[in-house]
């Protein structure tokens, strides 16, 4: 399958398609939030667990689903854009991506090229490009090997080189952020 660039992949998920497309960490799945039976169809492609919920990428914190007091917000600008993944508290999230947790985890990515794509798209799930239990992709032709023709399309990003994930945290009640990984 033939790889291609960013401006067509925002063209391709705002139809509802699914596609593997470099992430600020990873090569992920990725697919339009609010669109059901695409995050559906990633979980499948993945044969991810159905209870697991996925991380959203979203341009900025006016693309949140749920709204919140900025008073409960202020301790995440400070980890905003970057590598960091929090955990928020959902109660009008729908349940294709709460599944049953009543949280939904973002993260602002710090890469200018995947916000422009967040910008035209809208929240993106985005779990790591690899059927559950393989190893994460880190090539687009690692990619292909794993989902074929499954997914709708690939943009390369080249080869990731720093596997780190996102370090992960989630907002207490009293607005205080815990460190899960």
């Amino acid at each position: 399958m033939k790889t291609i660039d960013l401006e067509t992949a925002a063209q391709l998920l705002s139809q509802g398609k699914i596609g593997v497309v470099r992430t600020d960490t990873l090569y992920g799945v990725v697919a339009q939030a609010l669109n059901e039976q695409a995050v559906e169809r990633v979980y499948r492609a993945k044969g991810r667990t159905p209870s697991k919920s996925p991380i959203l990428l979203i341009a900025s914190i006016g693309q949140l689903i749920d709204q919140y007091e900025p008073e409960l917000l202020a301790h995440i600008d400070e980890l905003w854009p970057g590598k960091n993944s929090v955990i928020l508290p959902s109660s009008d999230g729908p349940a294709w991506l709460t599944r049953g947790n009543a949280s939904i985890a973002y993260r602002i990515p710090a890469d200018e090229r995947l916000r422009k794509l967040l910008e035209q798209t809208g929240p993106l799930i985005a779990p790591s490009a690899n059927p559950e239990g393989d190893p994460p992709a880190m090539a687009t032709a690692k990619a292909q090997e794993y989902f074929g023709d499954t997914v709708d399309f690939y943009v390369d990003g080249g080869e990731v080189t720093d596997e780190a994930p996102s370090k992960l945290w989630r907002l207490q009640p009293n607005g205080e952020l815990e460190r899960l990984r």
